[in-house]
């Protein structure tokens, strides 16, 4: 389903990056919802959030998710939240599903376990499973995260198995250590795959993390994907140049999509595209 709008998402704070990296970092609930602000402002329709707890490590619980979100509606009431369910690396699944009872429009799925830099991210196929029968159960459009070809096979493979609804929604994440480079080979060959998956009967957007944020979301804008940028995915704006907020990083892929001549979606067509 390619689309002449695009969907740009902002993941405004992550899990992995910390005030000592970037001292502009959102993670208190007012940073976040000045951030969000801003995102929105300059293009994007959907935040995709994770919290952090009052040190600023990063959190699953449920008082944070919540004092988050009231604090980002409050200055953006129309955004489209879509939460991480993927925490911290080492999350409990309990810890990572309790969010989901905020009822946010959108969440992440990730496709499968990997190493992630030096650590183990794990997504057992029965986490996956309980993941995606909560968010069905809560009306909740899942983001299938895939860093790799085998995750997308296991996404059409839960498609068969009717845990997985058609149209999916694919955000492809490259660039992640112990995942697929960013390089566009890859990204080619993904989007070949997920054709032959699962014909014309899905949505996708690419994450490209760290220097491949901007090859991808150039090739996105190009080829009817959607968009993720935020500090959360790169801190840098170009090399050796941090960025100096997620706006900015906002700001740009829309000014390459319009000099593509490519509509950026609002909040509004962003919900309808993805029959929100």
């Amino acid at each position: 389903m390619s689309t002449d709008q695009l969907i740009i998402t902002c993941a405004i704070t992550g899990a992995e990056i910390s005030k000592k990296d970037f001292p502009a970092l959102p993670v208190t609930p007012a940073e976040q919802a000045q951030a969000a602000k801003e995102a929105v402002a300059a293009g994007a329709s959907i935040i995709h959030l994770h919290v952090r707890d009052d040190q600023g490590k990063p959190s699953q619980a449920l008082a944070d998710f919540k004092n988050a979100v009231d604090a980002i509606k409050a200055a953006v009431p129309d955004v489209i939240m879509q939460f991480s369910t993927g925490g911290a690396v080492g999350e409990s699944l309990q810890n990572r599903l309790a969010p989901l009872s905020l009822q946010p429009e959108m969440a992440s799925l990730n496709m499968g376990s990997m190493n992630f830099g030096e650590e183990l991210f794990q997504n057992l196929p029965s986490d996956i499973r309980a993941f995606a029968a909560e968010m069905q159960k809560q009306s909740i459009l899942p983001e299938l995260e895939v860093y790799d070809a085998g995750m997308l096979e296991y996404a059409a493979k839960l498609v068969q198995q009717n845990v997985l609804q058609l149209p999916v929604h694919i955000q492809f994440v490259l660039g992640v250590p112990g995942g697929m480079s960013g390089e566009l080979k890859n990204l080619v060959f993904l989007l070949d795959r997920a054709h032959d998956l699962f014909a014309a009967d899905f949505h996708w957007g690419v994450a490209g993390i760290g220097r491949y944020q901007l090859p991808m979301a150039t090739h996105a804008i190009n080829s009817g994907g959607h968009v993720r940028v935020g500090l959360e995915d790169n801190i840098y704006f170009r090399k050796g140049e941090k960025a100096k907020s997620n706006a900015q990083l906002v700001e740009r892929v829309v000014q390459i999509a319009n000099e593509c001549e490519r509509k950026v979606a609002t909040v509004a067509q962003t919900r309808q595209l993805l029959g929100l």
